[in-house]
């Protein structure tokens, strides 16, 4: 036998193993469950995989959409990965080609209105997999008694412990398309006195600091907690993921959760819990709101409309606002940035360079080996009451839209933790599919001065580097570049499709995760999670962690 086919063999066999795990549709509508979790993104694997350490309980972990990674079943990818254990989720250098090559098997289609990823691992299976651990400021500032900085301490060394991550993705150790990472050091750290430092090993820094992306990559493949966390629960007998489930409400009585109503392959059955078991939401901060609602469980203006178009089982509802509302996202700014200096790159999802291609394939190393962001930074601006916002930054790999030339990359500025614009998730069209509302940035006008004030501070610091920015005047006034970020553009007020805040704690859940007028619903997902300093998406496994440790004590 030859050792290709052997390698072929093992790798199906391995497969087989890890992927026994879901359930004939009968039998899970006749097994109790002492855990039902919706959603495997981030936060959904997390919490599963956490609670069914404990041997005695029975987990099920049910995802609406199907395959990502190849350990999962996904065979989604371009003709130059044929032959491998690759999909096109596995690669990190695929990750942009989502938009110019976008997937119907990856991609939420008619199931919210937004863009997001309805698939096994959820967003961190289509996203550029950034891995940035808040600041503690941001969990004393803006979270409450019970998720302080030190009470998340232990989820954030468990993380760590867990999770792979990295600053350097290439194999090789070599770092590539360092040409926007030259410039932009000498624009912010010569120029503008910011300090490069590593990220995360000085996570409390926020104020002019620049350094490498950190991913939650391994061996230069993306990785997360698909990787991580699920491949050891799949090796548990008590652990079961089942794909293709859409979970259409809780099924409860008053205030107990008694299990959920699914749909798989076109059969809708429920699925029951054992009377001591607990479902936990862990959809996202759209999908979760919207099973909330229509579980009958939120503000009774959106119940009572619901009510009238048949989508309510009762008329037992309990009556609370703050479901689907705080809905936040980072307001997004692109600006061109040119310089003969800069070396633009674009990943193909088809024909990479042959070069680049063989380099991945031998030795997962080279320009496919990450995402294509060469630098992030950070900021904060301070407020006359004493209060601060913070600011973030990053050049990509290539230009946008009518800037893409050679010499040309991507500049993307957020507005992140402190800002003081949100709107909520509103339920629309004919199957009330959730969605966020048209004031979710710049409904408060401070968060355009913020972010104008961060995009003037990097103007001044311009002059000398070669650095020239094209879809915006580097003379522009504070009060110009207002008016520009917040008016419609192919370049302004873009969804980053950070979606978080929308079920939080203190209003939505009490500090244990569950939901208010409830005993056994949670919600443990970026819903939870306050605006954060950086990408949300660490912190929502931080969330998750701590979520395990809070619902473990209330299981015993």
């Amino acid at each position: 036998m030859s050792t290709t086919l052997y390698s072929l063999l093992l790798q199906l066999l391995l497969f087989v193993r890890l992927y026994a795990s879901p359930v004939p549709p009968q039998t899970l509508a006749t097994t109790l469950y002492d855990v039902i979790v919706v959603g495997s993104g981030p936060a959904g694997v997390i919490i599963a995989s956490r609670l069914s350490e404990n041997p005695a309980r029975n987990v099920l972990l049910l995802e609406g959409g199907g395959p990502s990674y190849w350990v999962t079943g996904g065979t989604e990818r371009p003709a130059w990965l044929a032959g491998t254990n690759l999909s096109r989720v596995d690669v990190p250098g695929l990750y942009s080609t989502i938009y110019s090559n976008p997937s119907t098997n990856l991609l939420c289609q008619n199931k919210i209105r937004a863009y997001g990823a309805c698939t096994i691992g959820g967003n961190a299976a289509i996203n550029a997999g950034l891995f940035y651990e808040p600041p503690a400021s941001d969990f004393d500032k803006y979270f409450p008694t019970g998720w302080k900085s030190s009470d998340v301490r232990p989820s954030i060394t468990r993380l760590y412990q867990t999770q792979p991550s990295t600053n350097n993705p290439s194999v090789d150790g070599i770092y590539y398309q360092q040409s926007g990472y030259t410039a932009a050091k000498k624009w912010l750290v010569t120029n503008a006195g910011y300090t490069e430092l590593d990220i995360n090993a000085n996570a409390a820094r926020k104020t002019k600091v620049f350094g490498h992306p950190v991913y939650d990559y391994s061996n230069g493949q993306r990785g997360g907690p698909v990787i991580s966390y699920m491949q050891t629960a799949l090796k548990r007998p008590n652990f079961h993921l089942q794909s293709g489930a859409w979970v259409q409400r809780v099924v409860r009585t008053g205030g107990t959760a008694t299990g959920v109503v699914v749909n798989i392959g076109g059969t809708t059955s429920t699925i029951s819990l054992t009377t001591k078991g607990r479902v936990i939401l862990s959809g996202g901060a759209l999908k979760s709101p919207e099973l909330l609602m229509k579980s009958g469980i939120g503000d009774p203006a959106v119940l009572t409309t619901l009510s009238r178009a048949n989508q309510l089982p009762s008329t037992s509802w309990i009556n609370n606002t703050a479901v689907g509302a705080g809905l936040f996202d980072n307001p997004n700014t692109f600006i061109e940035m040119s310089s003969p200096s800069i070396q633009a790159y674009n990943y193909q999802y088809d024909n990479p360079p042959q070069a680049d291609k063989d380099l991945y394939l031998t030795k997962r190393s080279g320009n496919y080996a990450f995402a294509g962001g060469s630098c992030s930074f950070w900021d904060t601006v301070q407020h006359a009451d004493g209060t601060v916002a913070g600011v973030q930054g990053g050049l990509g790999a290539a230009g946008y839209q009518a800037y893409t030339d050679a010499m040309t990359v991507t500049m993307n500025i957020y507005g992140t933790s402190g800002l003081k614009s949100s709107g909520k998730v509103v339920l629309g069209g004919t199957d009330y599919l959730p969605g966020p509302s048209g004031d979710v940035y710049y409904n408060n006008p401070q968060d355009a001065q913020d972010i104008a004030t961060f995009i003037r501070r990097l103007f001044d610091a311009l002059p000398g580097t070669g650095l020239t920015p094209l879809n915006l005047n580097q003379t522009s006034t504070v009060a110009q570049i207002v008016q520009y970020i917040t008016s419609w553009t192919p370049y302004t007020r873009g969804q980053v499709n950070h979606w978080s805040s929308s079920c939080r704690i203190g209003s939505c859940v009490d500090v244990n995760t569950t939901v208010i007028g409830m005993k056994n619903l949670h919600v443990v997902d970026a819903s939870i999670v306050a605006p954060l300093s950086v990408n949300p998406q660490m912190g929502v496994m931080i969330a998750a962690e701590r979520a395990w440790e809070l619902i473990n004590k209330l299981m015993v």
